[in-house]
């Protein structure tokens, strides 16, 4: 089964958003396998962004995501890697659709609420770093038979 890692950042965190954002993916029918509320360390910042580390805004992602408490999840289901990325809306709050996390709660683009794994492989890579295997929790809802053909 297919996962994907969401974290919701500190302006999320501050805004009071972290229940609606977790009822939208539980409403849209996927599965949270793992859940955290951290501090995220320099550390894991300079890991989780390091792809863009030549970049001129580097400085201020990591200062952005370890300005204040982060809720790191990873969600489970078919194909949620792409359906996550839908439902979060575009990086621009502004250029991103109603109806999606950024269209109708983000403003700035230095303040978009969420992050989402933009690959399969991104997503693996992701959850290695913000979970430890024990943190993540095997389990199948009893309401999955109405959600997906078996």
């Amino acid at each position: 089964m297919e996962r994907t890692f969401i974290a919701i950042k500190p302006d999320g965190v501050q805004r009071g958003l972290v229940g609606e954002i977790i009822r939208r993916f539980e409403a849209k029918g996927f599965t949270l396998v793992g859940l955290k509320m951290m501090q995220v360390s320099r550390e894991l910042a300079e890991k989780h962004y390091d792809v863009h580390r030549e970049r001129p805004f580097f400085p201020s992602l990591v200062a952005f995501i370890t300005s204040g408490p982060v809720v790191a999840m990873v969600w489970e289901g078919d194909g949620v890697v792409a359906a996550a990325r839908k439902m979060i809306g575009a990086t621009n709050p502004l250029s991103a659709e109603p109806g999606t996390i950024r269209g109708d709660f983000g403003i700035s683009i230095g303040r978009n609420l969420i992050h989402g794994s933009d690959a399969i492989e991104t997503a693996q890579r992701e959850i290695a770093l913000w979970f430890t295997p024990e943190e993540l929790v095997a389990w199948r809802p009893a309401v999955q038979p109405w959600l997906v053909e078996s």
